[in-house]
């Protein structure tokens, strides 16, 4: 326990990242065809009005490796008070973020995009807190 007290900031980050990659990864597996529906009506004016399922695949699969790392990473926190994944889960929420908020910028979807950089704000934080 007192590692996980040690690493609190880190920690509650690390929750925070595998909640939201991995709930938005597994509604993306379980309402494959509504988010595809969705995201290929939203880019239909868009230079990504082609390409939705394969980037749709991609942004599934960081999303899933992202909250598996960052979950991996309490566990790796409370057992030894480090995390060799912590950073790397971590980087690839970002980067992840950092797609979906093109994608919003692309579809001229500004208030979409908006939302993104509230996420955005934390994962760097801790992006900093684990080099």
């Amino acid at each position: 326990m007192d590692n996980l007290l040690f690493n609190a900031t880190e920690v509650l980050l690390l929750i925070f990242l595998t909640i939201t990659f991995l709930q938005s990864g597994i509604d993306k597996l379980l309402d494959w065809k509504g988010n595809l529906g969705w995201l290929t009506e939203h880019f239909s004016k868009s230079i990504f009005k082609g390409t939705v399922p394969v980037l749709l695949s991609i942004v599934l699969v960081l999303e899933l490796l992202s909250g598996i790392l960052c979950g991996i990473s309490i566990l790796q926190f409370a057992i030894n008070g480090e995390s060799a994944f912590a950073f790397y889960g971590a980087t690839i929420s970002a980067a992840t973020l950092l797609m979906l908020l093109l994608g919003q910028r692309v579809a001229k979807d500004y208030v979409g995009a908006q939302t993104i950089v509230v996420y955005l704000i934390p994962t760097l934080f801790l992006v900093y807190l684990m080099q």
